[in-house]
């Protein structure tokens, strides 16, 4: 496990969501954000508590930095990232770390437009 990856962020706002540590730099019209999610971390039982929706339903762009981590989506497909790795992730899914370290995840957000901004299209097949 990289300490860098894990240090403080200057200028990040710092918050945790669900177990899960997130610091966000904003950049021109999108944010930055470092999560890091922690071992046995699984949306359907650490997020969707406070959500409120059966599946995650925000989009995910970016890069798995270190760890692995599985999305399983309502029809069944399973996605499957290790580090290092580039993540498209799009909404309607349950994710969760796999193995016995934390899996860090950079990405780039534009809120509930980043699907519109990336032009990225509903989960298929």
């Amino acid at each position: 496990m990289s300490e860098s990856l894990l240090a403080p962020i200057k200028g990040a706002e710092h918050r945790e969501v669900g177990g899960v540590a997130v610091d966000v730099v904003p950049v021109g019209n999108c944010r930055i954000k470092r999560e890091i999610y922690p071992v046995g971390f699984r949306w359907s039982k650490n997020m969707k508590p406070q959500v409120g929706t059966d599946f995650c339903m925000h989009a995910h762009v970016g890069f798995l930095a270190q760890g692995e981590i599985h999305m399983e989506f309502a029809d069944g497909c399973v996605q499957e990232y290790r580090a290092p790795q580039v993540l498209s992730i799009e909404p309607g899914h349950d994710g969760w770390v796999v193995g016995n370290e934390p899996a860090v995840v950079i990405e780039v957000d534009f809120g509930s437009d980043t699907c519109e901004w990336l032009g990225m299209t509903p989960h298929s097949h």
